[in-house]
């Protein structure tokens, strides 16, 4: 399928969330953006973690999956998806479920390693399976407070 010129044209934007300031900015990022040209979101959760701590960024991940399922935004799922299988040729397990989590995003990040084919397929599998049990994020309809800042 071709894009019309003047689609093909235009760049998208996909806006890198790895900061507090970035998580507290994002309803008027992808409101800005969003209705400007193609966009979606990265939730580079490696950065985020050092920067808002590693249990808060569970909590901060699942409001930005809803934040931008709610808003029609596409969703990059980031750093470190299956790190040992494409470093080391072997999944560790709690890999194979942040991998299945993965399911709930448009667009999973693998990173370079010698063993990123074996990891294409196996992360094709378990979306694949993990498809079936889920219909990405169901919003429970709760205020999202993580965009006021907390200490």
């Amino acid at each position: 399928m071709t894009l019309p010129k003047v689609l093909a044209k235009i760049p998208a934007i996909v806006a890198k969330i790895e900061t507090a300031l970035a998580v507290s900015n994002l309803p008027e990022l992808i409101v800005y953006a969003a209705g400007q040209q193609s966009f979606g979101v990265m939730i580079a959760r490696g950065d985020l973690a050092v920067e808002i701590g590693y249990q808060r960024l569970i909590e901060i991940q699942e409001e930005i999956l809803w934040l931008c399922e709610a808003a029609h935004v596409p969703v990059i799922w980031a750093t470190q998806v299956l790190e040992s299988l494409v470093k080391k040729g072997a999944p560790s397990r709690g890999e194979m479920t942040d991998a299945a989590m993965a399911e709930r995003a448009e667009c999973v990040m693998l990173n370079k390693g010698r063993f990123v084919t074996e990891a294409i397929a196996i992360l094709d599998d378990v979306l694949a399976r993990m498809e079936t049990h889920q219909l990405k994020k169901t919003p429970q309809l709760r205020a999202l407070h993580s965009w006021l800042h907390r200490s």
